[in-house]
């Protein structure tokens, strides 16, 4: 077994991978957590556009 340059090279490759990986990882769920904000901020939007809605219609 030998732990020359070779062996570093492709030790420090697959860490490169693997951080690259998490990364990716990491980056995917932050992006799936904008988009459930971003639905949810949408949905409150029309809530609140039906409430005003209905009580201007409904004002005396």
């Amino acid at each position: 077994m030998t732990t020359g340059p070779e062996q570093a090279g492709t030790a420090g490759r697959e860490a490169e991978r693997r951080a690259e990986q998490e990364r990716l990882s990491l980056e995917k769920k932050r992006e799936r957590y904008v988009w459930y904000y971003l639905g949810y901020f949408l949905f409150g939007i029309h809530i609140v556009a039906f409430v005003m809605i209905y009580a201007v219609r409904h004002a005396k």
